[in-house]
């Protein structure tokens, strides 16, 4: 594959104009040395040309992706005076983001001009099928929504976990949740998409084979929203005060590093704890353990599009970080929790149109589409042309327009003039320097409905995903398939489905039509361009490959008894502490327990409200009378045997031992269970847990 030579991100600022407004948010965009305010869109974006719809050519058509003449005329139409379709189930936070350094050579964005300026955030994260009051641990693409309240307007990068997506044309997207949704005629089945309608539009769908391999994957149940990536999915310009274009594709990496939970876990933490990611998210907040990423670019000329090996407006296609590395440009930290959950992360607005100067759209046609939509669902959603004026939603910097009246109007224009231009010098005016200016690229072609041949390999990056993957991650890859196809009804829709498969991986296809019991294997699905087998594996795809290295942001399970050691206890407490790390109690009772010197110590859990599903690591902390009272509850064998099937790391004294025998954990069955018995025991214990899980174990437990 080819590779350009990726220039610096750290570059010294241009001479673009600093020449800012003062005030808050309700006040005018000044024009440096002229007393005329700026014209701006609602949510603050300088305004070039006010006269103009923006359009192919001077007699050609007009684009959709016109967003001030969208608003503008959007506004109008509805002067006169629910839940979100996708992405219902959400959870948001504030923070802010702090540039590294300047990206003056490559954008004028307000945002990337000063090293060490923060820009105040919010996030939403989401999952996309289910509904408002769906678990949080449903197999799901999900969302990764960041609004960034800059200078110059609010920048909604409105992404998802996941760089690709199913589709490559908008027009597909109400059949892809049609589908993936609750079948029409029973209504379920809720938050999944195992079931006939999803696989059979996806087997119809080859575009979308790349995609099943992320979803199929261990991408699809994060462990937490701190330890899960966020792309921008499509490919995006970053345009500079010389009005120079450069490609750019956005990714989010967690500073704690990525970790998921395995299927069977997902289910028995649904069932324990639906929440399960909202708490992770608050009371890491809430205990001043700020969730950080970081924000990397890949940046890239025509030169380098024209040379990769697939079109980089395909929304299908990702390029590997092997081939174009990520440039850290910024961090992001998430520092404090909504003060009210509907006002704030449920009537938030993101819009892919909202992008401030120096940040430009590309002809990717789901982007296009994207940009059309978003801003009719607010006005569903929210109910008035002026969700703009919910605090959440309104820039943080000046605006000035000419928007009036309309349900709920908190503002309107002051004075005589609500229009331009005007005879009394009154309101604002566009400024074509600092306004949006759309990158001026060549466009020309006849109008038509036809998909770019440059769009039609569907099965290359399905493949090289799938053969990035560790042995586990490919086995689990295998699990899900055929945990998902064995709920369709139809054996045509899972035959198709294995016929797709064979164009991918054949040993993959083969296990899931055996586990599937399909006799016959039909024919390779018929491919638009042949698959190829030379591109090389990505390392960077791989969850396993790209772990953290160390127990940061985690949290241990410790089963306490009456009688147990208290110095162990505390020594454990220090431990775990010192690696930044969370220790929560759980006891036969809520109460607590009585330690060997009379200490009580509180507990956060019962052993029946506290499986060890909810933990990445457990101790049985447990003196032989405890032990032998525990071994008949069932919960207490369920915890040990489940931390077990799930590889987890596993410390316990020797007063556990009969508790780990009921449950039919041997005591030396593998290097993943740690004797505690010293200080160094216990150290080494915690060291060892930095690898979250003993995947050497899963062959031979096979869940």
């Amino acid at each position: 594959m080819a590779k350009s030579a990726r220039p610096s991100a750290r570059q010294s600022a241009s001479g673009l104009d600093q020449n800012s407004a003062r005030g808050n948010g309700g006040e005018l965009h000044q024009i440096a040395g002229d007393d005329t305010p700026v014209l701006t869109t609602a949510l603050g974006t300088p305004v070039s040309d006010d006269q103009n719809t923006l359009r192919i050519g001077e007699r050609g058509p007009s684009l959709i992706e016109d967003f001030h003449f969208r608003e503008k005329i959007f506004h109008f139409d509805h002067e006169r005076i629910p839940e979100r379709v996708v992405h219902a189930r959400g959870y948001g936070a504030h923070g802010y983001f702090e540039t590294y350094d300047s990206l003056a050579k490559y954008t004028r964005a307000d945002i990337f001009q000063r090293a060490g300026e923060k820009t105040p955030a919010f996030v939403r994260f989401s999952t996309v099928a289910g509904n408002k009051g769906s678990f949080d641990l449903a197999r799901d693409v999900r969302g990764f929504a960041v609004k960034l309240y800059t200078k110059e307007g609010n920048w909604d990068l409105v992404g998802n976990n996941i760089p690709v997506f199913f589709i490559q044309d908008a027009i597909k997207f109400p059949d892809l949740i049609h589908a993936a949704k609750q079948e029409p005629d029973r209504a379920f089945p809720q938050a999944q998409t195992a079931h006939d309608n999803f696989w059979d539009f996806i087997s119809l769908m080859p575009e979308s084979m790349h995609m099943v391999m992320w979803i199929m994957s261990d991408r699809a149940i994060p462990r937490s929203f701190r330890f899960m990536q966020g792309f921008g999915v499509h490919t995006f310009r970053l345009v500079n005060a010389k009005d120079e274009s450069t490609f750019v594709k956005f990714i989010w990496k967690p500073k704690l590093g990525m970790q998921s939970v395995v299927w069977n876990e997902a289910v028995k933490i649904n069932g324990a704890d639906p929440d399960f990611h909202r708490r992770d998210l608050w009371e890491a907040i809430q205990a001043g353990n700020f969730p950080e990423w970081e924000l990397t670019v890949q940046l890239f000329d025509q030169a380098f599009a024209d040379s990769f090996d697939f079109d980089i407006l395909d929304a299908t296609k990702i390029i590997p970080e092997e081939v174009l590395e990520p440039i850290p440009v910024g961090r992001l930290v998430l520092d404090r929790m909504p003060d009210n959950f509907f006002a704030e992360t449920e009537q938030v607005a993101f819009m892919t149109q909202n992008v401030p100067p120096g940040i430009d759209f590309s002809n990717d046609p789901l982007l296009q589409g994207r940009n059309f939509s978003y801003l009719d669902t607010q006005l569903k959603r929210l109910g008035s042309p002026n969700f703009t004026h919910l605090p959440i939603n309104a820039p943080k910097c000046p605006f000035a327009h000419f928007q009036q009246d309309g349900h709920m109007a908190m503002r309107n224009p002051a004075g005589r003039a609500n229009y331009e231009p005007n005879s009394w010098g009154l309101g604002p005016r566009e400024d074509p320097q600092r306004g949006f200016r759309s990158f001026s690229d060549a466009e020309e072609g006849q109008k038509v409905r036809l998909r770019a041949e440059s769009f039609a390999d569907h099965y290359s990056q399905a493949r090289q995903f799938f053969n990035s993957q560790t042995p586990p991650e490919q086995r689990h890859i295998a699990m899900a398939l055929t945990f998902e196809l064995s709920k369709v009804q139809a054996p045509a829709i899972r035959e198709r489905m294995v016929s797709h498969l064979l164009n991918i991986d054949e040993t993959l296809a083969t296990t899931v039509a055996d586990k599937l019991g399909i006799r016959d294997m039909p024919e390779p699905a018929e491919a638009a361009v042949p698959p190829r087998d030379d591109l090389p594996p990505s390392p960077a795809l791989s969850i396993i490959q790209n772990g953290p290295d160390s127990f940061e942001g985690r949290k241990v399970g410790v089963m306490l008894s009456d009688g147990a050691d208290v110095a162990l206890f505390e020594e454990l407490r220090s431990a775990i502490e010192a690696e930044g790390a969370v220790m929560e109690v759980v006891a036969p009772k809520v109460g607590g327990v009585e330690a060997a010197d009379g200490t009580h110590i509180e507990a956060r859990h019962m052993i029946d409200g506290g499986p060890s599903v909810l933990f990445d690591a457990v101790v049985l902390l447990l003196s032989e009378a405890g032990a032998g009272l525990l071994v008949k509850e069932a919960a207490a064998k369920d915890f040990v045997s489940d931390a077990f099937a799930h590889c987890k790391f596993i410390g316990f004294t020797s007063g556990a031992e009969p508790l780990l025998i009921k449950a039919g954990v041997a005591p030396d069955a593998d290097e993943g269970l740690r004797r505690l018995d010293s200080a160094a025991s216990v150290a080494a214990f915690v060291q060892s847990c930095r690898k979250l899980r003993l995947w050497a174990r899963e062959a031979a437990v096979k869940l």
